[in-house]
């Protein structure tokens, strides 16, 4: 039996969102002139507020548009390096880096789970002292080149929780006892199928859920007293 502790990434572990930062980065280090299509990545996050795309299409649409159709991984690998590194710099809730170190010393395997792309969560995870990360995947070519299309699903509300499992059946893990961290009520499939369930700076939806559940809330924006 292994216990874990899961993470969600944007606004759990960082103070902001990623997706959309690491696609104007890698366009501003690589192809400025592709923030000329900026206003067409607002109009695309119109269309998705308005219903009319999902959150999937969303990120295969701007990932099209700031990075381009594919790429190479000698292309991609120092962008995400540079990312991450500035992730680290300036994005991390003081919380999250104690949160981590008390899981550790818990002897807890410590995972990250978010929606965001893997290939570069994956870079901000491992920097950070996590052991795995599960997120959404891209499809890769027979060149090994990376497309602007995911492959298989977002990892999203209940499919976060599918591709957990997946993950541990994959790893041949049998779960001991689970502690999970999230800022959204999206979450709350994995919220509700974890042992212990933590909403860290919850928005509104999340925070009357915890309060309903009995949920602990954590404040992460402010690493905790030395004791």
């Amino acid at each position: 039996m292994t216990d874990l502790a899961i993470y969600d990434m944007d606004r759990t572990v960082t103070r902001h969102a990623t997706y959309t930062p690491f696609l104007l980065h890698c366009a501003a280090k690589r192809a400025p002139w592709r923030l000329l299509a900026v206003p067409l990545v607002a109009a695309s996050m119109l269309l998705y507020v308005a219903k009319v795309i999902d959150r999937g299409r969303l990120k295969e649409i701007n990932h099209r548009l700031l990075l381009g159709r594919v790429i190479h991984p000698e292309a991609l690998g120092p962008l995400v390096e540079s990312f991450a590194q500035a992730t680290l710099r300036n994005n991390i809730r003081p919380g999250a880096r104690a949160a981590i170190a008390r899981d550790k010393a818990e002897g807890r395997r410590v995972v990250m789970a978010t929606a965001s792309y893997r290939f570069y969560a994956r870079g901000i995870a491992e920097a950070l002292g996590f052991d795995d990360t599960i997120g959404t995947d891209t499809i890769l070519g027979i060149d090994e080149r990376v497309h602007a299309k995911i492959d298989g699903q977002n990892c999203y509300g209940p499919e976060k929780l599918r591709m957990i499992e997946a993950w541990l059946k994959r790893e041949t893990i049998k779960p001991g006892k689970v502690r999970f961290y999230s800022d959204h009520a999206s979450d709350a499939p994995v919220f509700e199928w974890a042992d212990e369930a933590v909403a860290v700076n919850p928005h509104a939806r999340l925070a009357r859920l915890a309060a309903e559940r009995g949920w602990p809330i954590e404040d992460w924006n402010h690493a905790p007293p030395m004791v």
